[in-house]
């Protein structure tokens, strides 16, 4: 009872808001969202995405399936209907996929997913890999899963010619070396045919404070860092797929004391004003990049936890942060090709 209300009272929050149209496929804006699976109100949700304008919503699956599956794959059926739907389908880090039998069991799975829901053509493969933190050991880890990306994207195109199977990656965890040992493990592989779609980059800034624009000579790779990043996907794979910026997103702090509790784990969180300056500078940055399709804010509503991420566009009451209102006016710029490209990026 407690939760449908919290999202009635965020519904009309939005709905406070003048409605935006989608932006256009040059730029695909969306949110990544896990509350799409986890709450029945698929509808409030659905209406929401509709008010901020966002063309899609990214929702992560868990591999392999559990005893939720189900309902969460019909929530995700109903959204599907009016908004595009990004699965990232990804398990345990001590348990990726590393030999040929479980890269067919995982592979096969999205394929099921693929034929009984025909709304999905987006699969991301897995979630950073390039981290310890989401496929251990690291050490091979490029090899396999370069290996993933292969067996994944004749698995899918098979079910769905036009899938899009997405490549993930962490900024912080040498993305450079990690695609350059990814193209050298393709090479090798004596294939022809391509293993990626789309890149999907997490591009989050070294800290919520940092810059949008901000370059980094080596190490991380952000939103700054584009053209590193095409450098380096240019001599991995002879061409730069497009990039999606898959997250992207920046903490807050100062917000209502009593929606919150535990310790930060940002460094240099901003104000919830600073918040909405960065998310609006950082699309305006993604539209005016060559090469960048999509852009996704992590995520639509702050974890109660400090310990989690408090990058979203509503609070945990699902009140609205001021970032609802920049995302939303951002979205429509880009939608409606007003974003001046000619002034510096910050």
């Amino acid at each position: 009872m407690r939760r449908r209300l919290l999202l009635t009272a965020a519904l009309a929050a939005a709905v406070s808001l003048p409605a935006r149209a989608a932006a256009q496929p040059g730029l695909l804006l969306g949110v990544d969202d896990d509350s799409l699976k986890w709450y029945s109100h698929t509808y409030s949700l659905v209406s929401i995405y509709r008010t901020l304008g966002i063309g899609a919503v990214r929702v992560t699956l868990d591999y392999p399936p559990d005893r939720t599956e189900r309902t969460e794959l019909q929530r995700l059926a109903t959204a599907g209907r009016t908004v595009r739907v990004v699965l990232a389908v990804t398990g345990s880090p001590t348990a990726p996929p590393l030999d040929q039998p479980a890269r067919d069991a995982y592979c096969g799975y999205i394929a099921g997913v693929l034929r009984r829901y025909p709304f999905v053509h987006d699969v991301a493969i897995w979630t950073e890999p390039n981290s310890s933190t989401f496929w251990q050991p690291q050490q091979g880890a490029a090899a396999a899963y370069e290996a993933l990306l292969a067996t994944c994207w004749d698995v899918l195109h098979a079910v769905r010619p036009a899938a899009n199977v997405i490549a993930t990656s962490a900024p912080h965890a040498r993305p450079g070396d990690w695609y350059l040992a990814i193209g050298k493990a393709y090479r090798a592989s004596g294939r022809t045919a391509p293993i990626v779609d789309t890149v999907g980059h997490n591009a989050y800034p070294n800290t919520s404070a940092e810059q949008v624009g901000a370059r980094h000579k080596r190490g991380s790779i952000d939103e700054g860092d584009l053209g590193r990043l095409t450098g380096v996907l240019k001599r991995a794979f002879g061409t730069a797929p497009p990039v999606w910026y898959l997250e992207d997103g920046f903490q807050t702090t100062g917000g209502p004391s009593l929606l919150y509790s535990g310790s930060e784990n940002e460094r240099h969180p901003v104000s919830e004003s600073d918040q909405a300056t960065q998310l609006a500078a950082a699309v305006r940055l993604a539209y005016c990049q060559p090469g960048v399709t999509g852009f996704f804010n992590f995520e639509l509503r702050d974890d109660p936890s400090l310990a989690g991420w408090q990058s979203g566009l509503l609070r945990p009451d699902w009140s609205a942060k001021p970032a609802f209102a920049a995302y939303q006016q951002a979205i429509a710029a880009a939608a409606a090709g007003t974003i001046d490209c000619g002034q510096p990026h910050k």
